[in-house]
C-alpha cells in the first residue's frame, strides 16, 4: 500500500480505534485534532489525546473547529485525506477542501438511517434490532455525503447503549481497515446517499431520560437501555421521590390490579405500565443510594405503590 498523509479529527473509542487502524496501515498522521473533555461528563471511553501522545503524534484541542486558523494549519500540511472519527463538531468547507483526495467521516449508524447526534442511543430508544457504522465522504450537510462502506451489528433485546457502542466501535474499525487500500489506490466506491425524511436526530440531554409510566412497557425498557450508565440514565417519580432506574427487563408477571402500580412478587420488583405490560426493575437507586430490591419486593407484595 502506498503511503498516504491524513489529518485526523477524533474523539471517543471510535476515534482511538480508527486512529490506530490508520497508523497500523502506515498512513502518516501529521496532526490529530480532538476536543477537550467535558468535566461534567463521565469519561468512560478511551482517550484520543493519550493515544496520540503514546505514538508521539502532534495533537491539539482547539476551542473552535471552524476557525480560519485551524483551516490554515490543516491546509498547510497538505493532507491527502481528512478523517473525522466521532469528532464532536461539524467541519466547515475550508477544512473539507484542505484534503486533496477526500474528507471522510465514520458515523455510528447505517446511513441514511439515524443521521445526526447520538445515533446508537436513538436506535435503541426506537426499538431497532440492528445498527452499525458507515464510512462516508463529508459535505457541509451533516452525515449526507456519498457512502464508501458500512457494517451492520445486532442490537439484542436487552443490550444497553454501552454494549451496542462497543459493537459499533468494532464495526467502524473493520470498515476502515478494509476500505483503506481502495481509498489510497483511488478505487473506493462512492454510493450516493438518499436523504430520508425524519432520519436526522438531535442531541439528547439528561432530561430526556424521564420515565412516564403510562407509556408501553417495551418503550420504557428501550428508554432505560438507551440511556443506561455510563450515560445520564432514566429516572422516574415513585412515591413522591426521584428514582434512577438503571436496568429493567420485560416480565410476564401479572399486576395485582388494573392501572399503574409498583408491586412485588416472588422477590421481584415490577412496574405495571400503561399498556398493561410489566417491567421488572433490576437496578434502581434513590437519594440514599442503591435500593435493596429483594427487601423492597417483600414490602410491595403486601402493599403495592400507585405510579399514576
Amino acid at each position: 500500500m502506498s503511503a498516504a498523509r491524513a489529518v485526523v479529527f477524533a474523539y471517543h473509542d471510535v476515534g482511538v480505534r480508527c486512529l490506530k487502524a490508520l497508523l497500523s496501515a502506515g498512513v502518516e498522521v501529521p496532526l490529530v485534532v480532538t476536543v477537550r473533555d467535558d468535566p461534567n461528563e463521565q469519561q468512560w471511553y478511551a482517550s484520543v489525546i493519550a493515544t496520540a501522545a503514546d505514538y508521539g503524534l502532534n495533537a491539539i484541542a482547539p476551542p473552535d473547529a471552524r476557525s480560519p486558523e485551524l483551516a490554515r494549519t490543516v491546509s498547510e500540511l497538505q493532507p491527502d485525506f481528512l478523517f473525522s472519527f466521532y469528532y464532536r463538531s461539524l467541519l466547515g468547507a475550508p477544512l473539507l477542501r484542505a484534503a486533496r483526495r477526500g474528507a471522510l467521516n465514520m458515523h455510528g449508524s447505517l446511513l441514511p438511517r439515524y443521521r445526526g447526534r447520538a445515533p446508537v442511543n436513538w436506535a435503541i430508544l426506537r426499538g431497532e434490532r440492528e445498527t452499525g457504522a458507515t464510512l462516508h465522504y463529508m459535505v457541509e450537510r451533516a452525515d449526507a455525503g456519498d457512502i464508501v462502506d458500512s457494517q451492520a451489528v445486532p442490537i439484542l433485546a436487552d443490550d444497553e447503549a454501552r454494549e451496542v457502542f462497543a459493537k459499533v466501535t468494532v464495526a467502524a474499525e473493520t470498515i476502515l481497515v478494509r476500505s483503506l487500500p481502495a481509498l489510497i489506490a483511488g478505487t473506493a466506491p462512492r454510493r450516493p446517499q438518499p436523504i430520508l425524511p425524519g432520519e436526522y436526530f438531535g442531541r439528547r440531554t439528561p432530561a430526556d431520560g424521564r420515565i412516564e409510566w403510562q407509556r408501553p412497557a417495551r418503550e420504557l425498557h428501550d428508554l432505560v437501555r438507551a440511556v443506561a450508565p455510563p450515560f445520564p440514565g432514566a429516572f422516574a417519580q415513585v412515591a413522591g421521590e426521584r428514582w434512577d432506574i438503571e436496568r429493567t427487563r420485560l416480565s410476564t408477571r401479572t399486576p395485582p390490579t388494573a392501572g399503574l402500580w409498583l408491586f412485588g412478587t416472588d422477590g421481584e420488583v415490577c412496574a405495571a405500565c400503561g399498556d398493561g405490560g410489566v417491567l421488572r426493575l433490576l437496578g434502581a437507586r434513590n437519594a440514599s443510594g442503591a435500593l435493596d430490591l429483594e427487601r423492597l419486593a417483600t414490602a410491595l407484595a403486601a402493599r403495592p405503590l400507585p405510579l399514576g
